[in-house]
């Protein structure tokens, strides 16, 4: 079994018509799925679609794009929503230098209170970082113990390396299959036990769909590109992965 470990469910042009994208997914192989929100709205939108379907599970937390927009009461709301059943996680949280779409300050301070709310309710996280390595990092040791998963990995081997240390999985995307990507040299660095494997979608469709809008059933391209990156097999990679996620997020055991 797949198990696509980051997916916006309620974001994608196919969010209309869910049954029929989520047994597309299975008939590819992905019997697992989880949804994390990014804003209030849309980690009420993920515990809904958990409710309603029995192989999804949702995250709940403020992305750091919308940092600066989250109501004053946040803490609280977020607290509710991740003591619903099938609420496996805090996500998707961290800092985003790229777009900067709120302030660096703001993104820092939402992420630590976050943090500290995930051992608060002793659960994972699933950070986003692109361009932030350093105060990701720091910011983590500073919260520690904390786990979790790097989600939708972009950054360095040694950035890597110190997540490893930290007690993190890495989770790779659609990106990785990308020619020219430097990510495979990464890939095949990282553990078996401690990768993960997601779409994003509806972004970073994989090759050969870049450019379209992604979907979960399209899982496949990335954990054979994976596989081709260890030299295993892709059932390999099925295996260990699954295990993984079922672990890191406390999913029913298949």
């Amino acid at each position: 079994m797949l198990i696509d470990s980051h997916c916006h469910l309620y974001m994608g042009s196919w969010s209309k018509n869910l049954d029929v994208v989520l047994a597309h997914a299975k008939e590819r192989d992905v019997g697992k799925i989880v949804c994390p929100g990014i804003d209030i709205k849309s980690s009420w939108q993920s515990l809904l679609i958990a409710q309603n379907h029995k192989n999804v599970f949702a995250a709940a937390g403020i992305h750091p794009h919308d940092a600066g927009n989250a109501p004053a009461d946040f803490i609280d709301i977020l607290r509710d929503i991740l003591n619903q059943p099938k609420v496996v996680a805090i996500g998707e949280i961290g800092l985003d230098y790229y777009r900067n779409i709120s302030d660096a300050d703001t993104q820092r301070k939402m992420f630590k209170k976050q943090l500290q709310l995930a051992i608060e309710m002793d659960l994972p996280v699933i950070i986003h970082n692109r361009n932030a390595d350093a105060d990701i990092i720091q910011i983590l040791r500073q919260v520690n113990p904390v786990l979790g998963v790097a989600h939708c990995f972009s950054s360095d081997l040694t950035t890597a390396k110190i997540l490893l240390d930290l007690g993190f999985y890495i989770s790779f995307a659609g990106n990785l299959t990308y020619k020219n990507s430097e990510l495979p040299k990464v890939a095949k660095e990282i553990p078996l036990d401690r990768l993960l494997i997601e779409t994003d979608a509806p972004f970073l469709s994989p090759i050969p769909y870049r450019s379209k809008e992604n979907e979960p059933s399209r899982l496949k391209y990335i954990a054979d590109n994976l596989a081709e990156c260890h030299g295993v097999s892709s059932e390999i990679i099925e295996l260990a992965t699954q295990n993984n996620a079922e672990k890191l997020f406390n999913l029913p055991q298949s």
